[in-house]
């Protein structure tokens, strides 16, 4: 059975960092595409950064330039560093993973395995 397990989300004031992690197990990890999806009370999952099994991001335009993906397949492990913060990132976070190989869009990660999600909340 593939878990998902995030970590790292909190509070921060805006224009801080924060760095959430997501560490999967009970499946070939490295060989998936991996992402980061959030949500706000009301609105859709919004897929925000994807990494390929080998390495390749992809990024929203609402978070190009300020969000980081990365993967460490000996930890088993995604990382989102969330830099230049702003109120409109709160949102619960979610790790996703898909459960096919040779396929990294957001629509297949919708498909896939998902986290219970870490909140992230920026005041001003």
């Amino acid at each position: 059975q593939v878990v998902l397990v995030e970590a790292g989300g909190g509070s921060v004031q805006a224009g801080g960092s924060l760095r959430l992690s997501c560490r999967a197990s009970g499946y070939g990890y490295s060989s998936y595409c991996m992402g980061w999806f959030r949500q706000t009370p009301g609105k859709e999952r919004e897929g925000i950064a994807h990494i390929s099994s080998d390495g390749r991001p992809s990024y929203a335009e609402s978070v190009k330039g300020r969000f980081t993906i990365s993967r460490d397949n000996a930890k088993n492990t995604i990382y989102l560093q969330m830099n230049s913060l702003k109120n409109e990132d709160t949102a619960m976070y979610y790790c996703a993973a898909t459960t096919v190989e040779g396929v990294c869009l957001f629509s297949d990660l919708r498909l896939g395995v998902w986290g219970q999600g870490t909140q992230v909340s920026v005041s001003s």
